[in-house]
């Protein structure tokens, strides 16, 4: 069975915000939130596309939206949970 690896926070950023897989820069890992929702950004292995999840933080439901923007991938996730009035 393989070695399982980790991502590590880049030491030269103050603060870190984006966690990089130990080996290989391009695959990356951020978590934002805000009082409703938490949104778990990964990036393709070549850092070209996205996959986000986002979780309604009241409910725990969850969406994922897959594209080559982080951003718009993003904001699609987001809609995914379907909240009115969001």
């Amino acid at each position: 069975m393989a070695r399982w690896s980790s991502f590590v926070a880049d030491p030269g950023e103050h603060p870190p915000r984006i966690l990089r897989e130990s080996g290989n820069p391009d695959h990356r890992l951020r978590v934002e939130h805000d009082a409703k929702t938490v949104l778990i950004h990964l990036s393709d292995e070549d850092g070209e596309g996205w996959t986000v999840i986002a979780v309604d933080r009241a409910s725990r439901t969850w969406a994922v939206a897959q594209g080559r923007v982080q951003q718009a991938t993003a904001a699609d996730a987001y809609n995914r949970l379907g909240r009115p009035g969001d």
